[in-house]
């Protein structure tokens, strides 16, 4: 059994001997895979060598196809053995690699006094560069082995990540140079503030007495790793299947997206119809406020989407209503509108956490006797929760019944997410995302 790198990106990544390596861009291009590669050259017959791969949760280290799971696919054929419990691979006579998470800012505070000859971070934007710069002071060896880091990533415009990696990226199109990956470059930290050259000699000669460290990113893509293309071909049409944003940063590489008007929607890429098909799952999604608009605010709205998904697997948006008002008058009026949805159509409200969520989820109960109801809780940012819709209305799948609603909800969701409101998109998501998961519900049950 032959274990290594695939020539190019990977085999680049790990031959590089800068300080610090970033690798990736784009998601499929075997960036964790690469990673766990990379302490194998040190860990036999040296006890004093560490490595420690840090992700920001541990739920990310242990679920499927995590770190862990990789980790199991590598080093027992390598010698190591795992311990479970710890998160830790060991070497008889030699080195260990242990699997670790920042997940709160100050985590990072419980490797003070640690000694890390490499430190790896999977999915470098997920942290904060207090964290990283942080880690950077562990990053010290008395094993022979010169200290370094490695990291992986995927693009983020927002990210600090962004620019720490800016030279290698081209400012316009926002996707990576080839002619500068793998180029190093040199820095040097002086208050919070980083100054770059081609080489150390400048830096010294500006900073006297500085020591500049060397850094390079190197691009992947989906391209670069012929095994997941071959073992999952359906996996580019996943990418392509995503939001603009999303397929652009993962399939693309591009640093320079953002969300922005018309990114997630586009009425152009829906058709209206004046008749209603046959639906196999209707519900209507809420997304709840109780403040009356008066001249000195501009309070949000109380919106309800109903969707219903098609014999075909299509969706259709059939009715969007929105109102401002007292609780009083916003529970009136989700009482009206589910008369007129009637038994059939399942009422989704979200539930905010705590004392609160459980008494508004007792209220709306009683309000609504005699209704099917659903209450969870809201996970993930806007953008997340909208993208799922997003997707689908982009690859021609969602219908609208036309109504005199039809044009504000328009508006407004291709406004998202810039205008100040974002109620419809809110409730619209919480429509698409339970019928998704009735009808997942329902094939799991039945099989079909």
């Amino acid at each position: 059994m032959v274990i290594g790198p695939h020539v190019g990106p990977q085999e680049q990544f790990l031959a590089s001997g800068a300080d610090i390596a970033v690798f990736g861009g784009a998601a499929g291009g075997g960036k964790s895979w690469a990673l766990l590669l990379e302490p194998l050259r040190h860990v036999r017959g040296n006890r004093d060598f560490a490595a420690v791969y840090f992700r920001r949760t541990t739920v990310q280290i242990r679920n499927p196809g995590g770190l862990w799971d990789q980790s199991m696919r590598i080093y027992p054929y390598l010698g190591g053995r795992p311990v479970q419990q710890s998160l830790e691979w060991r070497w008889s006579g030699g080195g260990r690699v242990k699997l670790a998470h920042l997940e709160h800012e100050d985590t990072k505070l419980d490797w003070h006094g640690s000694e890390l000859p490499l430190i790896c971070f999977d999915e470098l934007t997920h942290f904060t560069a207090s964290q990283f710069w942080y880690l950077m002071s562990r990053n010290r060896s008395i094993s022979g082995v010169r200290s370094y880091v490695r990291a992986s990533c995927n693009p983020d415009a927002d990210s600090w990540v962004a620019g720490l990696i800016g030279w290698w990226i081209d400012p316009h199109s926002g996707l990576p140079i080839p002619e500068r990956s793998g180029v190093w470059r040199w820095f040097v930290r002086i208050d919070d503030t980083l100054h770059w050259a081609d080489s150390p000699a400048a830096l010294v000669k500006r900073f006297p007495g500085s020591e500049p460290k060397s850094l390079t990113f190197i691009a992947a893509t989906l391209d670069d790793n012929p095994t997941l293309t071959r073992m999952d071909p359906g996996y580019r049409a996943n990418l392509m299947a995503m939001p603009t944003v999303e397929r652009e940063r993962l399939l693309m590489g591009n640093w320079r997206i953002r969300p922005s008007a018309g990114l997630y929607f586009n009425r152009s890429w829906i058709r209206v119809v004046d008749i209603a098909p046959r639906c196999h799952t209707i519900v209507r999604g809420w997304d709840i406020a109780a403040t009356p608009e008066s001249p000195n605010n501009d309070p949000d709205w109380t919106t309800g989407t109903k969707i219903g998904r098609l014999m075909d697997g299509t969706y259709i948006v059939l009715d969007h209503q929105y109102r401002r008002g007292s609780p009083n008058e916003v529970e009136r009026m989700m009482r009206n509108i589910a008369s007129q949805d009637g038994v059939g159509v399942k009422q989704a409200i979200p539930q905010d956490p705590g004392a609160a969520g459980k008494i508004l989820v007792n209220v709306m109960t009683k309000m609504l006797a005699g209704f099917p109801v659903e209450f969870s809780p809201e996970t993930g940012d806007k953008i997340t929760r909208f993208s799922p819709f997003s997707a689908q209305a982009e690859a021609g799948n969602v219908l609208v019944l036309r109504g005199d609603w039809n044009e504000r909800w328009f508006h407004n969701l291709e406004g998202f997410p810039e205008l100040p409101h974002d109620d419809d998109c809110d409730s619209t998501a919480r429509a698409f995302s339970l019928v998704v998961k009735s009808n997942l519900d329902v094939w799991l049950r039945y099989g079909q």
